[in-house]
């Protein structure tokens, strides 16, 4: 028996509570591993408060992220004692997910974790910072190499942007944070940021074309930010587009797109391919590797997640939430 987080629909109300769980009421899966960690993303928040339609099956254990050890596995790909991590594919959604002692999954879904990781740099990491990575590696295929200008990151105290400006740095990158927390600047600077704005000076402007001033843009946020950034690229300029934070809704015109060639890349972290995900993971262990994780990272333990998803929800997190399970 051991310890995990489960979500329940009572009559329609989404909650989650610590209950004790076995093996054998876990998803089918021929792969068992003995959790580590796990991690706090804005979807664990929406997922385990009802506050967004995530979870499509209760009750279900939460979490969307685990790293561990293989304890069992049927698929030959996999032995006991294997360090691996797993993030998105139906984790925590349709799937019992990270929040247990002991995870069950397919296979398909697990992917080695690379020398140069720990479990714990791993969660740190979690889906965010793979979705930043993700990010960074996809503009980077459409063009964008340090040197080519600035890049800069929206949301940049949060999960996504926290580990997109270090790993944007680590690259080389000359990396502007977007924030609406201007009093985190030296937080920021010390992740790698050489400019911070602050978003509440930020002259967005209505005209279909703004100064061209970036030549790529992490972000997670949307909504009225991402139409500002499709018209302040450069030329050539990519946006890798991840998130919602800011709304859904994009308003801008096609001058940005086919007067500056402007790249507008829609980052699908959940169910990136398999050697992709492979390729991510590695480069977050080599060249992408975030240089200030103990910085970034606050460990809490699963009594602690109500408290970790009301801080994600008001958008008042900076780094990325670690969870115990060893």
């Amino acid at each position: 028996m051991f310890s995990a987080f489960r979500i329940f629909d009572d009559n329609g109300k989404i909650s989650g509570r610590i209950v004790r769980a076995g093996l054998e009421e876990l998803s089918a899966g021929p792969v068992v591993i003995r959790s580590a960690f796990s991690s706090v993303n804005y979807k664990d928040a929406l997922a385990a408060t009802g506050s967004g339609k995530i979870v499509r099956r209760f009750p279900l254990i939460g979490g969307i992220d685990v790293a561990g050890v293989v304890e069992s596995s049927a698929d030959a790909r996999f032995k006991a004692g294997d360090p691996v991590v797993v993030t998105g594919y139906d984790l925590g959604v349709a799937h019992d997910g990270g929040y247990a002692g002991y995870v069950r999954v397919p296979a398909e879904w697990v992917v080695p974790l690379p020398s140069g990781l720990s479990a714990l740099d791993a969660m740190v990491i979690g889906t965010a910072g793979f979705t930043a990575a993700l990010s960074i590696v996809e503009m980077e295929r459409n063009g964008l190499a340090p040197g080519a200008g600035p890049v800069i990151v929206t949301g940049a105290t949060g999960g996504v942007g926290s580990i997109a400006v270090q790993c944007l740095s680590a690259r080389g990158y000359e990396v502007t944070a977007l924030t609406g927390k201007p009093q985190e600047e030296p937080y920021l600077r010390a992740l790698g940021a050489r400019q911070v704005i602050a978003r509440e000076t930020l002259q967005m402007g209505t005209r279909p074309l703004e100064k061209a001033s970036w030549a790529g843009a992490v972000d997670p946020v949307g909504g009225a930010t991402l139409a500002w950034l499709t018209r302040s690229m450069l030329p050539q300029g990519c946006i890798a587009s991840s998130g919602l934070t800011g709304g859904t809704e994009l308003q801008t015109t096609v001058m940005p797109f086919i007067l500056r060639g402007v790249k507008l890349l829609g980052i699908d972290s959940v169910f990136c391919p398999m050697p992709m995900r492979r390729e991510v993971w590695r480069r977050l262990a080599t060249d992408l590797k975030p240089a200030k994780l103990s910085e970034t990272a606050h460990r809490i333990s699963l009594e602690e997640l109500p408290s970790a998803f009301e801080t994600l929800l008001h958008g008042q997190a900076r780094g990325r939430y670690v969870v115990g399970l060893a």
